[in-house]
């Protein structure tokens, strides 16, 4: 005599219901076990209980698996990821034209591509150019400016070590001449006129 059909509704009292729940589990894992057996499937199952403690199953790696299962249905990403896609997408979008508009630009500050310039656009060009063309100078001028400042400081110190050395030769005359003997009215003149040189 066969087991009487068992009618399929939720089981209202939880020991009996954590109990099917075991044996179902257990016999659904078995089953996908020897169905990858006999017929050399590829079977992933994953099983949540009420409490929501997984159970899994997977004749192959679980993750190529699932990764397989989702190119096959077409969901190759994410919602989230397919918002992050859409998002570097128009960012990468924005770049591109930032780099068309930057480079139009460049050729015509070069004089290229002009044809299609309205006239107040060249002269908006021109505004800017002539802009440009005097911070150019600017910058130059101040160059110059602090090349000569540097080139000034090098010759007052130049001066200043010429004329200490040329004191120095003065005084080594004048012990010369003290050392041999010479009148001491000489040496007193050469120091006089040391004196008023460096003055």
């Amino acid at each position: 005599m066969g087991r009487g059909k068992v009618e399929l509704k939720r089981i209202e009292n939880p020991s009996s219901r954590q109990v099917t729940f075991s044996k179902r589990r257990n016999g659904l894992l078995k089953k996908a076990f020897e169905l990858s057996i006999l017929c050399d499937a590829e079977v992933a199952l994953v099983v949540f209980s009420p409490s929501g403690k997984a159970y899994q199953f997977s004749s192959h790696d679980i993750d190529s698996t699932i990764s397989r299962y989702r190119r096959e249905v077409g969901l190759t990403h994410s919602g989230q990821g397919l918002r992050a896609v859409e998002v570097w997408r128009a960012e990468i979008e924005d770049l591109k034209r930032t780099i068309e508009t930057l480079e139009t630009r460049q050729k015509h500050f070069n004089g290229e591509d002009l044809s299609m310039l309205e006239m107040k656009d060249l002269k908006q060009l021109e505004r800017q150019l002539r802009t440009a063309a005097e911070r150019v100078r600017s910058k130059k001028r101040r160059i110059v400016s602090e090349h000569i400042n540097v080139l000034k400081k090098k010759h007052r110190a130049l001066q200043e070590e010429n004329t200490h050395l040329q004191k120095r030769v003065k005084l080594h005359e004048l012990q010369l001449l003290d050392g041999d003997g010479s009148s001491r009215m000489l040496a007193n003149y050469y120091m006089i006129k040391l004196v008023q040189f460096v003055d």
